[in-house]
């Protein structure tokens, strides 16, 4: 993987206590990435594609514990690092169903961020906008407000033929910040980022009706993307992460969305999203199980890909694409990194690097493996919150520690995910204290 280059104090504290929490860290993942150099080049050129007008989908398919939310936050740091904007989507049967593209669009709005702006980056991402192009009225020599409504109309051409309630509210925000009138502003922006019941008044001052339905939040999207442009970002990635909960839901309504998901790529192959990298992540039952896409065989022809042959001639460039998950040895990179990234800030680093050397990670990788049932697959996440709170934390503040000695792995349910309880081999804790006291398959 690329070098990362020196890490500020900052970046190094939020990617050890996310870790220490035990979730994905939300920036830094490039000091994580393990094993994504086959797909690099590929992600990079996909990017610059979007960057130029075009639009992609993937989907990315892995088990539990393969990564798939690390490799879309990977996308989406690489993005961000390129001037994209970005937004991740929880995919589920109550919060947010996929059928119901407005409440998609909704949380897309919630949770977009670009390098600078953390969520949401929207009204952000607007009023640079509106600066924009109001920069652009002064310097053609026109400044008038009829001038810049004009531009305005001029730059939503597209989206006003499918949503012009959009271009009205737009044009109404800027009516109502140039008046001072905040509540107005901030009611027009609710209502273009899809929030629900947006006051009735100021939904008179922009003359608009109703909220953005289904069809509405695809016509904003395409709003959002021109918006995006304009304000100088290039694209953005939208994530949709654990696609695979559509299995739970009941069977009326899944096929609604996988029609919906359908829809938008066929939009998407039709040029109506330029600037737009869609991502989806799910399990592989998803992709082949008969409660996925094979009860719309359509999406499913559209998302095939071929996996026969050996896994290191997997396709990056394909529709479709799979993560291998960990092994041992790449577990034991993984904490490596780790261990150096924390040794980097440490006033004890020799100490630390000393007690917890790769002997030992590998060591802690398989007592963590045999507490989940021998499976390294789901050991990721419990072995890094593990390392980092358990072992390395200790190590840095009490010279005395030695966790070969010292440390006994503890793991009980209360700590585990579902996935991971029901991987681990009993329900109740399981204490792991060395490689010797775990029964591994030679």
């Amino acid at each position: 993987m690329t070098d990362p280059g020196p890490v500020s104090p900052r970046r190094r504290r939020e990617v050890l206590d996310a870790l220490r929490r035990g979730t994905v860290p939300a920036q830094g993942l490039d000091l994580l990435a393990v094993g994504l150099r086959p797909f690099e080049s590929t992600l990079s050129d996909e990017l610059t594609t979007v960057a130029g007008g075009g639009s992609v989908f993937k989907a990315v398919r892995g088990e539990y514990g393969s990564g798939k939310t690390f490799f879309a936050r990977y996308l989406s740091e690489l993005a961000l690092r390129r001037g994209f904007a970005a937004a991740e989507v929880q995919i589920s049967e109550t919060e947010t169903p996929l059928h119901r593209l407005e409440t998609v669009y909704r949380r897309i709005v919630e949770s977009l961020r670009t390098l600078s702006v953390p969520p949401s980056a929207f009204r952000s991402v607007l009023d640079s906008w509106l600066f924009t192009v109001e920069s652009d009225v002064e310097e053609s020599g026109e400044g008038s407000v009829a001038s810049v409504d004009r531009v305005l109309e001029q730059r939503l051409t597209a989206v006003r033929n499918t949503t012009p309630a959009f271009a009205q509210a737009l044009r109404a925000y800027r009516a109502a910040v140039s008046g001072a009138d905040q509540l107005t502003a901030d009611s027009l922006i609710a209502w273009l980022g899809g929030q629900p019941h947006v006051a009735a008044a100021a939904k008179r001052s922009a003359g608009i009706r109703g909220d953005l339905d289904h069809f509405g939040a695809m016509g904003a999207l395409q709003g959002l993307l021109l918006v995006l442009r304009d304000a100088g970002h290039p694209g953005l990635v939208v994530v949709l992460d654990e696609v695979e909960t559509l299995q739970r839901v009941r069977g009326d309504v899944r096929d609604k969305a996988l029609n919906a998901l359908r829809q938008l790529i066929d939009e998407m192959d039709a040029g109506r999203y330029p600037g737009l990298y869609l991502m989806i992540t799910g399990t592989p039952a998803f992709f082949e199980g008969p409660s996925g896409l094979s009860r719309l065989p359509p999406l499913a022809q559209r998302l095939h890909a071929d996996f026969t042959a050996e896994r290191r001639f997997d396709n990056p460039r394909a529709v479709q694409i799979r993560l291998a998950g960990f092994t041992r040895g790449s577990l034991v990179e993984l904490g490596v990194r780790v261990r150096d990234l924390y040794a980097e800030g440490s006033d004890h680093a020799d100490r630390v690097r000393a007690l917890v050397d790769d002997a030992y990670l590998g060591v802690l990788a398989d007592a963590v493996a045999g507490s989940l049932g021998g499976s390294i697959g789901v050991a990721p996440r419990v072995f890094l919150k593990k390392l980092v709170g358990d072992v390395l934390d200790r190590v840095d503040q009490f010279e005395d520690f030695d966790p070969r000695q010292h440390y006994r792995l503890t793991v009980t349910d209360v700590e585990l995910t579902a996935t991971e309880r029901a991987t681990a081999s009993s329900p109740l804790a399981r204490v792991a204290e060395g490689p010797d006291d775990i029964d591994l398959e030679l």
